[in-house]
Order: structure tokens, then C-alpha cells, then sequence
């Protein structure tokens, strides 16, 4: 069954919306990268691949539908952090606005009648749940920390840990 003209629309938003959410990771990666904190930098940058890998399970949804996944315009991210505490509250904030934009794509597609995008859906909706709680997480570690560099180091270490698994949907 196609997407509604609305829906598809709707989904073509989130495409771009989640190659936005890797770009303004990737702008992050690299401020971490400037303040010497490697294994931050390399977790945001895992975090803006598993982006892109959100938007591919979007395109592949809408063309498996029959309907035209199409990526809108991009602007660059613009970084106005100074410390990885900034960092990491500039990523749960991009989180919730990328929660509330799937919430709403969940609510228009409840409005279609458009039953066949909720497993989609529902796994985004798990997702973001989990996505907001591991950033709160590191944010507590981050304030817990303070200004303790050997802790901030120790983190930095534990964080480096994270593997990229890569852009494609599995």
C-alpha cells in the first residue's frame, strides 16, 4: 500500500531530518576531536553513522511503499559548545526535537489509518527512548565529574570503547 501524498511528505521531512541529526554529530565529533578528547570524538562520530543508518530505514520504508524517498535541503550545523558538558546537552536537545518529529509522523500515520508504518515506528519510538536515556547518562557523568580532568580522561577512555557498526541498515 503507497503512502498518503501527507505521509510520504512526512517521511521524506524525517529522511532529512536524520541526515541532519549525523551532520550536527559529526560537527560535534570534531569539537570534542579539537579538545583532545578522542574517545568522545569517535562516539559521536559512531552516533552520526548509526544517523545515517536511521535514514536509510526511513528511505528503504518509503520505497518499499512504492513512494519517492527524497533527502531535502541540508544547512550546515552550526557549533556553539565549549565543553563536553555543552556538547552533550546540544545532543540530547537534538534528540528530543528528533523524537518529537518521529512522534508526530507516528501521530499523522495513526490519522491515515497508515497501520503498515508501525513496526517502523515503533522500533524509532524504542529507539529514541533509548537514545535520550544514554546521552542523560553520559550528561550525569559528565556533571558528576565536574572539573576532575583525570576523571574527564577516565571517561573519555571508557567512551572510546564504542564501535561504529557502519551505515547500512543490517
Amino acid at each position: 500500500m503507497k503512502l498518503t501524498p501527507a505521509l510520504e511528505d512526512a517521511f521524506n521531512q524525517q529522511i532529512t531530518l536524520e541526515f541532519g541529526a549525523s551532520l550536527v554529530y559529526r560537527q560535534l565529533a570534531i569539537e570534542m576531536e579539537l579538545q583532545d578528547l578522542p574517545g568522545m570524538a569517535g562516539w559521536l562520530r559512531a552516533q552520526a553513522d548509526e544517523e545515517i543508518v536511521h535514514a536509510n530505514k526511513f528511505i528503504q520504508h518509503v520505497a518499499d511503499r512504492d513512494n519517492h524517498p527524497v533527502i531535502g535541503a541540508l544547512d550546515a550545523p552550526v557549533a556553539t559548545v565549549s565543553t563536553p558538558l555543552d556538547v552533550f546537552k546540544a545532543s540530547l536537545a537534538h534528540e528530543q526535537k528528533v523524537s518529537e518529529s518521529i512522534r508526530n509522523l507516528y501521530r499523522l500515520a495513526d490519522a491515515e489509518g497508515d497501520i503498515d508504518s508501525r513496526p517502523l515506528l515503533n522500533w524509532f519510538v524504542e529507539e529514541q527512548v533509548e537514545e535520550e536515556a544514554t546521552i542523560r547518562e553520559i550528561i550525569g557523568q559528565i556533571e558528576r565529574i565536574g572539573d576532575d580532568g583525570a576523571g574527564m580522561l577516565r571517561l573519555d577512555a571508557d567512551m572510546a570503547a564504542r564501535q561504529s557498526t557502519g551505515t547500512e541498515v543490517a
